[in-house]
């Protein structure tokens, strides 16, 4: 049985971050194709107080056992809070945060260096960077369940693939 792995659509990531590619895979021609992960935009308001020229969103990625978040970096700033699931996560270039904790009293858990790969649980978020390059997947076997708080430039697509 031949698989065939058509790209669809970008992903901004967690969370990756946590947004990367989306991909699908299908078995047949008319079997519907299994999506292994979905970004489901919940809001967005443009030039938020404070922020001219940016857009603020926010939105509910899930990612399936087995799926990888190619490298990608966004352009701005982005959370990413892991709900569900566990996401491997690795950052290549420039630096990401890994937060525990409400926002009201954020801990830091540990700052992540290029090369380095660290597991966000549920109830720990990410501080990603503008062009910070990164990579995650989801070595599990239960679906990854990401909320996602961009602050990007208008017009800037979610994520950038390297």
């Amino acid at each position: 049985m031949n698989r065939l792995l058509l790209p669809v659509g970008g992903l901004a990531l967690v969370c990756s971050g946590f947004g990367a590619g989306i991909a699908v895979s299908a078995t047949a021609a008319d079997e519907p194709a299994p999506v292994v992960v979905t970004r489901q935009a919940l809001a967005e308001v443009a030039a938020p107080p404070g922020a001219p020229h940016r857009t603020l969103g926010l939105s509910k990625v899930v990612v399936m056992p087995g799926a990888k978040l190619a490298s990608h970096h966004h352009p701005g700033a982005q959370l990413g809070y892991v709900a569900e699931g566990t996401l491997t996560y690795t950052v290549e270039s420039g630096q990401a945060k890994l937060m525990k904790g409400s926002g009201d009293d954020p801990t830091l858990v540990r700052t992540i260096d290029p090369g380095e790969t660290v597991k966000v649980r549920p109830g720990r978020w990410l501080v990603e960077q503008q062009d910070e390059v990164h990579h995650a997947r989801n070595a599990g076997t239960t679906p990854i369940v990401i909320y996602i708080a961009t602050l990007l430039r208008t017009g800037e697509p979610a994520a950038i693939p390297d």
